[in-house]
């Protein structure tokens, strides 16, 4: 069956613009570095909760996440399901998530990834990314935005700073595709988060 956008995620996208405009009113750069169709990946650092529900909130296109497979379980399963996004197991090497991503990018869709496969708590700029993002780009000849968030939501005062860079190619070898574009995000984090000082 061919994936495709979800009702349930433009219902619901009103409404957490509007949350995100009133409450966290997050600084955005590059949102125009998002192509407006054609099979896209959006991947970048994990800070908070509120990360993937700024991406949703701040883009244009559905952005199909890949989220941990607990979420699809309970009261949230709904939610995700509704949301399109991709369940992955991380207690394992979770190749069926990555075959999940890549049928989505094959139909032209935008898969948005976190590499670091979690919430970065602690005090490193940013933790090993996991190679799946490079990965899904190299096998479907998809393009990689990159995005940075730096800084902390707040509902007063200067919130976090969401930037999206140009999109980038995967070029054949992975682990160095990976190590280069791990090292672009770390770089512009640093930048950013002089600017928090």
């Amino acid at each position: 069956m061919k994936q495709k956008d979800t009702i349930f995620y433009k219902i619901v996208k009103p409404l957490v613009w509007f949350f995100i405009k009133v409450f966290i009113h997050p600084k955005v750069i590059g949102l125009e570095n998002i192509p407006k169709e054609g099979r896209i990946l959006l991947a970048g650092n994990h800070t908070r909760w509120l990360d993937p529900v700024s991406l949703v909130g701040i883009t244009k296109r559905q952005v199909h996440f890949l989220a941990k497979e607990e979420l699809f379980h309970g009261i949230t399963k709904p939610i995700v399901k509704g949301m399109g996004c991709v369940p992955v197991n991380r207690k394992i090497h979770d190749k069926s998530a990555l075959e999940e991503a890549i049928h989505f990018l094959e139909a032209d869709l935008c898969i948005g990834i976190f590499p670091e496969g979690t919430i970065n708590r602690t005090k490193e700029v940013i933790m090993p990314f996991k190679i799946g993002a490079v990965k899904a780009c190299h096998d479907t000849n998809t393009k990689l935005v990159p995005f940075i968030i730096t800084g902390k939501y707040k509902v007063f005062g200067k919130s976090a700073t969401i930037e999206f860079l140009k999109p980038i190619t995967i070029g054949d070898n992975l682990e160095e595709e990976n190590q280069k574009f791990m090292e672009l995000v770390k770089e512009k984090r640093i930048e950013g988060m002089k600017k928090y000082e």
